[in-house]
């Protein structure tokens, strides 16, 4: 090997480190890989609904990637992928007028709805995040199929059990970003008890599946 070669390989060993050890510098993955964009809002309803706000940006970032204009092949709109007819049920638990369309993808209308959503599935699910995020994706009637048909309880944690490959991956992927998050923007999803579970109206899901 000659000695200009020797120079141009060390040196791009050099920038190869130097691109790894910036690409895992926490400051570049806050600003790349897990920005918080939204965050007064979500933080906002995460604190007013009793949910982690680590657990609320992942769901969003698995969702949409905070792309505020998202449309799924299925319907789903917005940042928290709302369904029509879920955003519609939400409204009347909250003795709110029916959204429009134009409504639903109305960024803060969307977390504020996504978050209430995602607490009353925490509620139902016995605080249950595992559950909670197979029932946000797959449906809360399919979730309470699998734990009578499966004899799960409120300590379920084996993922590889929910049968859905779709469902099973989007809960592995909103909890290794929440890992992520709260790695990142520092843990504390214990500081926001400010109101009691009691004080969440739960109502049934049976027709949101």
């Amino acid at each position: 090997m000659s000695t200009k070669f020797k120079k141009i390989f060390v040196l791009a060993a050099i920038i190869f480190v130097a691109i790894l050890a910036a690409i895992h510098h926490p400051s570049t993955q806050k600003k790349v890989l897990y920005p918080f964009p939204y965050r007064a809002e979500i933080e906002k309803y995460a604190r007013n609904y009793q949910i982690d706000k680590y657990l609320a940006v992942s769901v969003m970032k698995v969702e949409s990637n905070f792309y505020e204009n998202a449309y799924s092949t299925s319907g789903a709109v917005g940042l928290m992928q709302l369904m029509p007819e879920t955003a519609t049920w939400i409204a009347s638990c909250l003795n709110e007028e029916p959204p429009t369309f134009n409504d639903i993808q109305d960024c803060e209308l969307n977390i504020r709805y996504g978050i209430w959503y995602l607490a009353e599935l925490e509620y139902e699910f016995y605080e249950n995040d595992i559950l909670a995020l197979a029932a946000y994706n797959a449906g809360r009637g399919n979730v309470q199929h699998w734990i009578a048909e499966n004899g799960w309880d409120k300590d379920f944690s084996d993922i590889d059990a929910i049968p859905y490959d779709e469902t099973r991956n989007y809960v592995k992927r909103v909890l290794h970003c929440r890992d992520k998050y709260a790695e990142l923007y520092g843990l504390n999803i214990f500081g926001y008890r400010l109101v009691q579970l009691s004080e969440l109206r739960f109502a049934s899901l049976k027709f949101l599946y």
